[in-house]
């Protein structure tokens, strides 16, 4: 995350919490008339997964989304962290969820994502692999069949890529090219608010 995305999920991350959800993190995305302030929220981890009593795992709701979007505008407001106009989003984080933090890219250690560095390593600039390891705050990927290893300081942004054929969204390996696959669901549940300031 960027500066000035840190400074604005510290302060709305015990907001967000008190609503039941926990901020996953924060893209601002500054241009010309408009900004971008999108928030990434998901549910915590026990929850997400099946309770022990047999109880459905929970996931984002468009509800929860508007009601982060409510409370965090009205601090917006009074906090003012972004003097320009801005376009307030608030969304789960999809079958493709971004990774903000060191702890992201550890819980998915052995799956595959999709990088972009702030400096090029190794003469990289992108990278897509398997996460083998978390070593020493670097991120230890599988790449074309080497070893790939970055500053977690050096990653600017990452995603998940998700496995569509385990996901029955593609043609497996042993299907023909030609059977049908289905639609890929929409992974984004948001809810834009314009906030203008003077």
């Amino acid at each position: 995350m960027t500066d000035k995305a840190t400074q604005i999920a510290a302060l709305l991350a015990p907001t967000v919490e008190s609503l039941g959800v926990e901020l996953l993190g924060v893209e601002y995305l500054p241009a010309a008339g408009n900004a971008v302030l999108r928030i990434y929220i998901d549910v915590p981890a026990d929850e997400a997964a099946a309770g022990a009593d047999g109880a459905e795992p929970r996931s984002v709701s468009i509800e929860d989304c508007e009601a982060v979007s409510r409370e965090v505008s009205a601090q917006l407001d009074v906090e003012d962290p972004i003097s320009s106009n801005y376009t307030l989003e608030v969304s789960s984080p999809g079958i493709d969820r971004p990774l903000f933090t060191l702890e992201h890219y550890r819980r998915l250690v052995g799956e595959t994502v999709k990088v972009a560095l702030k400096l090029p390593h190794e003469g990289r600039r992108r990278l897509q692999g398997r996460i083998d390891a978390i070593e020493c705050e670097q991120v230890v990927f599988t790449v074309e069949a080497a070893t790939f290893t970055v500053p977690f300081s050096n990653i600017d942004k990452g995603r998940l890529v998700p496995d569509w054929a385990a996901l029955g969204l593609a043609p497996s390996k042993g299907e023909p090219q030609g059977a049908p696959a289905k639609g890929r669901p929409k992974n984004k549940s948001s809810k834009a608010k314009p906030s203008k300031k003077k």
